[in-house]
């Protein structure tokens, strides 16, 4: 494997003008070219060719869930046995009521919990019904591989941020 390259004087720029996020217009990479001096397609590409080489993960909309009434927000919470729990992983991540799904480690004795899966509704009732249907799933597909499951609701608003580049030597 290669060693990651730094970015480049233009990649410091693009990431600057993309951090607070993408423009809401039709066409979010000509907007982006234009204060950039170059061409949408030029954008596109460098876009592409960071998410090629890992200097970025992903490019994604991240929707205010209460902005559209999605008021009932849930951190579904898994302790699923270790053998199984990147196959769990994957199935539930294809589940349209999860947004994310991830792993990470325990923290015994007192968070047995490995595996993590947000949902959203507009009443906890909703959110507690998909989760029922997540874990019926589970249990169909994977056999008795989960130990235990709880849901926690968000009680404020977290603000999300990607990627933010300090001010640093002066560019043009």
């Amino acid at each position: 494997m290669n060693a990651p390259t730094a970015p480049d004087a233009f990649e410091r720029r693009l990431v600057r003008v993309t951090q607070e996020g993408l423009p809401l217009v039709p066409r979010p990479y000509a907007s982006i070219a234009a204060v950039l001096g170059v061409s949408e397609a030029q954008v596109i590409e460098r876009l592409q060719a960071m998410l090629e080489r890992g200097a970025i993960r992903r490019i994604g909309a991240v929707p205010n869930h209460y902005a559209i009434g999605y008021t009932a927000n849930g951190m579904s919470v898994w302790d699923i046995d270790d053998s199984a729990v990147d196959r769990v992983g994957e199935l539930l991540g294809r589940q349209a009521a999860v947004s994310h799904c991830y792993r990470r480690p325990r923290r015994l004795p007192d968070w047995p919990y490995n595996l993590f899966a947000m949902l959203h509704g507009r009443q906890r009732a909703e959110v507690d019904a998909q989760l029922a249907a997540l874990a019926a799933l589970v249990e169909r597909e994977c056999g008795a591989v989960v130990r235990a499951r709880d849901i926690l609701f968000s009680s404020r608003i977290l603000k999300k941020t990607g990627l933010r580049l300090g001010a640093g030597p002066r560019e043009t």
